[in-house]
C-alpha cells in the first residue's frame, strides 16, 4: 500500500488540499488499485485534479494503447481522463451542496479502466467545501407576540438561519442588536448544529413600549465571512402567563422507505396550564430543511406527523425535525422529532459489464479472462449483499478479486470442436427477503486452431482398374476429414514419392489435390504390373499444417488381350521334324503333347485343344484339356506314311484367342523311310542362322583365350629380362661359369688354345673388358651369371620339346615359348660377339702399351750407358 499526500495552498486564494491514496490488488489477470484526490468544490472546467499516470506509475503510452477511460456508474460524470497528459482534469463544475447536501465528508468515485491487459483502478475524489453559501434564515421577518408580564430569563427559540456550507464554511455565530431587553443565547445540538434562543434580559413594559424591532443576524467561518439578517418584530401582549410544555423533548420514529403516502409517523404532544384561548396548542415546523418539508406534513391542531412522499432511504436515511408547540398567545415550546428510514429490498442488483472479449481461442489456459464483471445494489445490510454466479456445466467460473467486482475466467480446457460458441448467463441477487435478482448473458465464442489432423474415412482404400485403361480415367477418390474448422479444415492431397517396380509413382498415378479424385496417368499391362501401392497424404491448411496418410492399394484386372503361346513342338519354317508312330502302336498310343501358356490369369487363360485339320482325321484325337494327341484306331499298312495335324489352342476369355500349331507325324517302322519320305523338308534359315551364331562365339572366344595367353608370357618374359639387366647394371662381383661350347679347362674346346679370355661382364657392355693370357694356362671363358641362367632355361626348354612325343600335342604355348628361347639365345650370340671385339681392341692396346713401354726402358737404358 502507497501513500502519497500533496499539499498546495495558496496566501491569496482558495486553500484546498490534495491526497492521492493507493490501494492495489492483484488478480489473476486484473489489477484492481484505489486512488484517492482532494479538491475544492466550484473548480472551472478543465482545472488540474491529479497526474493519475505519476502517482499510480502509468506510462503515458499505455493510458493510450490501453485505451484508459474513466467509467461513471450513474449519475454525472464530473471528472475527465486526458490520455496524453496522464492527468484528470474537471469536466463540469462541481457543487458540493448539490452532490452531497450537509453529508460530510463529500466524494464521489468512479473507475478508470485500461484493457490490454486489463487494469481497473478504483478513483475517489473527496470535494471540499468552499465559502460560496450565505447564511439564509427561513424568514426574513420574524413576528413574535411577548405578555408584559414574561419573566426574566424566558428564552424565545428563534428559527435558526440554514448554510449550505458546511465545517468552518457553516454557521458559527449569531448577533442581536439592539441588546436593550434580550440577548442571544447561542447553543450546539447533539449533531453539532447550532440553535438560537433569544432571552429576556429585562421585563417589557406595554406602556412603555408595546412593540420591538430587532435585528438577527448570521455569521458564517468562512474567508472572508458572510452572514444574513433577519428581521425580528416582537408584539407586546397582555398576560399569557403558561407557556405549552411538549410531553417529550424527543420523538423518534422508523418508516419503511416503502410506506405508502399518507402513513402516520408519529404525533407531537404539547399541553397548556391556560384556559380558554390562551390554552389552545398549534403544531408547526419550527426547523426543517426543505426536504423534510417536502416530504412530511404536521397537523397544526392535533401534532400528527404524516407522510407526504415517497421516501428513498438510498438519497436520505435520517429526518431531523424541530416542532414548535405554541398558544393562542405569544408562549411556545419546541420538541425534536427524529424519524429514521427503514431499508426495504427494493433495489435488484446491477450488472455492469466493465471488459469483454467475445471471441476466445481454444488453446487458451485454465484461468483466462474472458470478461471483467462489476456488481452493485444500492440496498444496505442484508438487502445489499449480492451474490454472483454463472450457468452450470460449462467450463467457465465466477472469480471475485475485489469488492463488487468479478472476473469470468475459464476453467477447463476449451474445445471447438465440441462445442464452438457458450451462452453465459450471469445470475446476480441478494440476501433481501424477498430476494432480487438480475441477469445478463453473454455469448463467447470459441476460435479455432489448428489442433485437429486430417482423418481418413478407412484405414486404407482398395480399387479395381482393368488393364489397358485410358490415360487419364479416374480410379478412385479418397476423402478426409478435418474436425476444424475455416483454413485449418481446408484439405489438399498429395502423393507420397515413392518407386513402383523401378517407376516413380508420380509416373503411374495422379491425384487432384482439391478433390483427392485419383488419376491413371498411362494404360496398365497386368501381366507388366499386378497391383500398385502407394499412399496419399492429406494435409490441412493451419499453421503449422497437420496431415496424415493413408495406403491406396491399385488392382489391375485381367483382359485377354494374349493369345496362347506354343511351347512344344516348337514351329520352324522348313522343319523336319516329324514325330515317328510305329505300325504297330496301339489305340490310345501318345504320339506327342501340344504344350501351350497363355500370360493372362484366371480364366483367359484357361486352355482347350482341338483338332482342326488332318490327313486322316479317324487316326488321331487331341485331348480337350491336356493337349495330348493319341491314336483312335490301330494303324494298318495302308495308312498313308506322312500325316500333317494342325492343331488349334483357345482361351475361355471374351472374346476368345487362339494359336494354331502344325505337326508332321510319320507312319513308318524305319527311319529310311521316314527320310524318303520328308526329303523335300530342308532347315529353316533360322536354324542356320542360330547355329552360324554360335560358331563365330566359339571361335571369337578361343581367339581370345589364345592371345590373353601370347600377352601373358610375353609380359613375363620382358619382366625377367629386365631384372636381369638391372642386374649386370649392379656393381656385384663376377662369378665364372663355364658353359658347354664356349669354355673349356683342358684347352680342348672350340676356341684356339693359344687364347685365353677373361671377358667381365656389366650391364653396359660398352664397358665390358677381356684379357688375354700367355699359353701354359688353361684356357677359361669367364661370363655373367644371367647368361648361364638363360642358357640353362634354354637347355631345359629344348630337351623337353625333343623328350615330346609331337610338336602338335605341345600346342600353342609351347611354340611361344621356343620363340622365346630362340629370342635369348639371339640376344646372348650378339653380346658374346661384342665382347669378343672388345676384347681383341683391349688386347692389342695393352700389347701395343707393353711393347712400347719396353721400348722405351730399351733406349734409356742405351742413353744412360751412353751417358
Amino acid at each position: 500500500m502507497l501513500v502519497f499526500l500533496l499539499h498546495f495552498s495558496s496566501t491569496m486564494q482558495l486553500k484546498w488540499q490534495t491526497v492521492f491514496f493507493c490501494l492495489c490488488f492483484y488478480g489473476m489477470d486484473v489489477v484492481f488499485c484505489q486512488a484517492r484526490y482532494s479538491i475544492p468544490e466550484e473548480m472551472p472546467e478543465g482545472s488540474f485534479v491529479g497526474n493519475i499516470a505519476k502517482d499510480l506509475g502509468i506510462e503515458i503510452s499505455r493510458l493510450i494503447s490501453g485505451k484508459a477511460r474513466v467509467v461513471t456508474k450513474g449519475g454525472r460524470q464530473y471528472v475527465e481522463l486526458s490520455r496524453d497528459k496522464g492527468a484528470l482534469v474537471v469536466k463540469e463544475r462541481i457543487d458540493r451542496e448539490e452532490l452531497c447536501k450537509q453529508t460530510t465528508p463529500c466524494s464521489f468515485s468512479f473507475d478508470l479502466i485500461i484493457e490490454n491487459p486489463i487494469q481497473l483502478h478504483r478513483i475517489t475524489v473527496e470535494v471540499q467545501d468552499i465559502n460560496d453559501n450565505s447564511p439564509k434564515f427561513p424568514k426574513s421577518k420574524i413576528d413574535l407576540t411577548i405578555s408584559e408580564n414574561t419573566a426574566s430569563g424566558t428564552r424565545f427559540p428563534l428559527d435558526s438561519a440554514v448554510d449550505l456550507d458546511v465545517g468552518i464554511n457553516g454557521i458559527q455565530n449569531y448577533a442581536l442588536m439592539p441588546t436593550d431587553n434580550f440577548k442571544l443565547d447561542v447553543n450546539n445540538r447533539a449533531d453539532g448544529k447550532k440553535y438560537v434562543e433569544m432571552v429576556l434580559q429585562r421585563e417589557l413594559d406595554r406602556e412603555e413600549r408595546n412593540e420591538l424591532k430587532l435585528v438577527l443576524t448570521a455569521y458564517d467561518g468562512g474567508s472572508p465571512k458572510k452572514s444574513s439578517t433577519a428581521q425580528i418584530h416582537i408584539s407586546v401582549l397582555d398576560v399569557n402567563d403558561n407557556t405549552p410544555a411538549c410531553k417529550q423533548a424527543l420523538y423518534k420514529a422508523e418508516v419503511k422507505e416503502n410506506s405508502p403516502i399518507g402513513s402516520v409517523l408519529t404525533t407531537v404532544s404539547a399541553a397548556d396550564a391556560d384556559e380558554g384561548v390562551n390554552g389552545e396548542v398549534s403544531y408547526s415546523f419550527a426547523q426543517a430543511s426543505e426536504d423534510a418539508r417536502h416530504v412530511f406534513d404536521i397537523n397544526s391542531e392535533t401534532g400528527q406527523i404524516t407522510l407526504l412522499n415517497r421516501l428513498d432511504y438510498e438519497t436520505e436515511k435520517s429526518y431531523q425535525l424541530d416542532i414548535k408547540a405554541m398558544d393562542k398567545g405569544t408562549l411556545a415550546d419546541t420538541c425534536k422529532v427524529i424519524i429514521d428510514v427503514v431499508d426495504v429490498n427494493d433495489n435488484p442488483p446491477t450488472i455492469q459489464l466493465m471488459s469483454f472479449s467475445n471471441t476466445i481461442a481454444e488453446n487458451s489456459p485454465v484461468g483466462t479472462t474472458v470478461a471483467v464483471i462489476n456488481v452493485e445494489d444500492a440496498d444496505s445490510g442484508q438487502n445489499g449483499v449480492v451474490q454472483c454466479k454463472i450457468n452450470e456445466h460449462i467450463p467457465f467460473k465466477i472469480e471475485s478479486s475485489l469488492t463488487d467486482y468479478y472476473a469470468l475466467v475459464t476453467d477447463e480446457i476449451l474445445d471447438r470442436e465440441n462445442i464452438a460458441e457458450y451462452n453465459i448467463t450471469i445470475l446476480v441477487s441478494d440476501q433481501g427477503s424477498p430476494a432480487l435478482h438480475s441477469n445478463k448473458t453473454l455469448t463467447v465464442k470459441i476460435s479455432d486452431v489448428n489442433d485437429n489432423a486430417p482423418v481418413f474415412g478407412s484405414d486404407q482404400f482398395r480399387t479395381f482398374i482393368t488393364e489397358n485403361n485410358s490415360p487419364g480415367v479416374a480410379v478412385l477418390t479418397v476423402k478426409a476429414g478435418d474436425a476444424d474448422w475455416g483454413p485449418n479444415a481446408r484439405l489438399s492431397y498429395f502423393l507420397e514419392d515413392s518407386d513402383v517396380t523401378g517407376n516413380p509413382v508420380s509416373s503411374l498415378v495422379s491425384i487432384n489435390s482439391d478433390s483427392g479424385v485419383i488419376h491413371a496417368v498411362r494404360s496398365f499391362d497386368y501381366e507388366q504390373m499386378k497391383s500398385l501401392t502407394f499412399n496419399v497424404t492429406a494435409r490441412d491448411g493451419g499453421s503449422p499444417p497437420l496431415s496424415s496418410e493413408v495406403m491406396v492399394t491399385l488392382i489391375v484386372q485381367d483382359q485377354n488381350d494374349n493369345a496362347p503361346q506354343v511351347l512344344y513342338p516348337v514351329q520352324t519354317g522348313g522343319s523336319v521334324v516329324a514325330e515317328i508312330v510305329p505300325r504297330s502302336a496301339d489305340v490310345g498310343y501318345l504320339v506327342t503333347k501340344v504344350v501351350a501358356v497363355d500370360v493372362d490369369s484366371g480364366q483367359n487363360a484357361w486352355l482347350s485343344y482341338k483338332l482342326q485339320k488332318a490327313t486322316d482325321r479317324a487316326l488321331f484325337e487331341v485331348g480337350p484339356q491336356n493337349g495330348e494327341i493319341r491314336t483312335v484306331r490301330q494303324v494298318t499298312d495302308k495308312d498313308a506314311v506322312k500325316q500333317k495335324l494342325t492343331v488349334v489352342v483357345e482361351d475361355n476369355g471374351q472374346p476368345s484367342r487362339s494359336a494354331v500349331v502344325n505337326i508332321n507325324v510319320a507312319v513308318a517302322d524305319s527311319f529310311p523311310e521316314v527320310v524318303s519320305e520328308f526329303s523335300d523338308f530342308t532347315l529353316s534359315k533360322e536354324y542356320n542362322d542360330n547355329l552360324t551364331f554360335y560358331l563365330v562365339l566359339a571361335l571369337a572366344a578361343v581367339s581370345f583365350l589364345f592371345i590373353t595367353t601370347v600377352v601373358v608370357i610375353i609380359s613375363v618374359k620382358i619382366y625377367r629380362w629386365r631384372q636381369s639387366r638391372i642386374f649386370y647394371q649392379s656393381s656385384l662381383p663376377v662369378i665364372p661359369y663355364y658353359p658347354p661350347g664356349y669354355a673349356d679347362t683342358g684347352v680342348t674346346g672350340t676356341l684356339p688354345h693359344m687364347y685365353n679370355y677373361d671377358v667381365c661382364m656389366k650391364t653396359n657392355s660398352r664397358k665390358s673388358d677381356c684379357k688375354y693370357s700367355t699359353l701354359g694356362g688353361q684356357s677359361v671363358l669367364v661370363v655373367d651369371q644371367s647368361f648361364s641362367e638363360t642358357l640353362q632355361r634354354a637347355m631345359k626348354e629344348k630337351e623337353f620339346l625333343e623328350n615330346a612325343e609331337s610338336p602338335e600335342m605341345v600346342g600353342p604355348f609351347f611354340y611361344i615359348l621356343s620363340f622365346c628361347g630362340g629370342v635369348e639365345w639371339y640376344i646372348l650370340y650378339v653380346a658374346l660377339k661384342k665382347g669378343r671385339k672388345k676384347g681383341r681392341k683391349k688386347g692389342r692396346k695393352k700389347e701395343r702399351k707393353k711393347e712400347r713401354k719396353k721400348e722405351r726402358k730399351k733406349e734409356r737404358k742405351k742413353e744412360r750407358k751412353k751417358l
